[in-house]
């Protein structure tokens, strides 16, 4: 697939770390020219841009667009990828809780491909790619905020993949499962035994195993690359089968 992304530009949110990182990095081998949005851009992968920007404000979100879109002469690709987690249930979670969760993690997306979306109209491989999660569909424990925040990024992919159809503007979502980030190290530093909540998350993945950042890339890559033009308002899961499989314990025999 090396080459498949050749003179398009593409945009990556939270490409600084984890994910975004990977994802970056997996686009600019595939040949696509990409920008880096980040609060921090001094761990931006090799051969990429990187902008300072905070999704979380509107003028931020403008002028870094209006700068990509400058500099590197249209954009093709959008990534919304930056995320916050939210450990708790409805009793832990205070209004500034869920506003700030909701905020990063659905209305930033909004906010960026509205920004983008005057360049995404001219170009001939526009393509939007949201994080989701399955959280979106399965019912974690201690995970409300988060959970409500990843269905509402799904429906969000739904509502913009028909509103901009005729843009010729394709748009869809992956659901990771757990993947194994410093995102996810850090949120196990909450728990009391984070050694014992990791086998946890390892466990409830199919596979037996957490999933990786260059595993969910690749799939980010696929949505985004013109091969899948007939592909858009899908959510595509990248969850170890965590969604739809329930295999049975294998019994050792002696």
């Amino acid at each position: 697939m090396t080459g498949d992304l050749d003179g398009l530009v593409a945009v990556v949110t939270g490409g600084a770390s984890g994910i975004g990182y990977a994802t970056a990095q997996e686009l600019h081998a595939r040949g696509a020219r990409v920008a880096v949005l980040d609060r921090n851009v001094a761990t931006i992968p090799e051969g990429t841009s990187g902008i300072e920007c905070d999704v979380a404000v509107r003028a931020q979100v403008d002028a870094a667009i209006a700068r990509v879109a400058d500099e590197l002469g249209g954009i093709d690709i959008l990534v919304n990828n930056v995320g916050v987690s939210s450990v708790g249930t409805v009793e832990d979670a205070d209004d500034d809780e869920w506003a700030r969760v909701l905020d990063l993690n659905v209305v930033s997306m909004a906010r960026v491909t509205a920004a983008a979306l005057p360049w995404l109209r001219r170009s001939d491989a526009a393509s939007v790619v949201n994080l989701s999660s399955v959280a979106a569909l399965n019912g974690l424990p201690q995970r409300a905020v988060y959970s409500a925040s990843k269905g509402a990024v799904m429906a969000l992919t739904f509502a913009m993949a028909t509103d901009h159809i005729a843009d010729g503007v394709r748009v869809n979502c992956v659901r990771p499962a757990t993947v194994a980030t410093a995102f996810v190290e850090r949120m196990l530093e909450g728990f009391p035994d984070p050694a014992k909540e990791r086998a946890a998350l390892d466990a409830r993945q199919a596979t037996g195993r957490m999933v990786t950042p260059a595993e969910v890339a690749d799939a980010i890559a696929f949505l985004a690359s013109p091969r899948s033009g007939s592909i858009t308002g899908t959510a595509l899961d990248v969850d170890g089968g965590m969604t739809h499989l329930r295999p049975r314990a294998v019994q050792q025999t002696h």
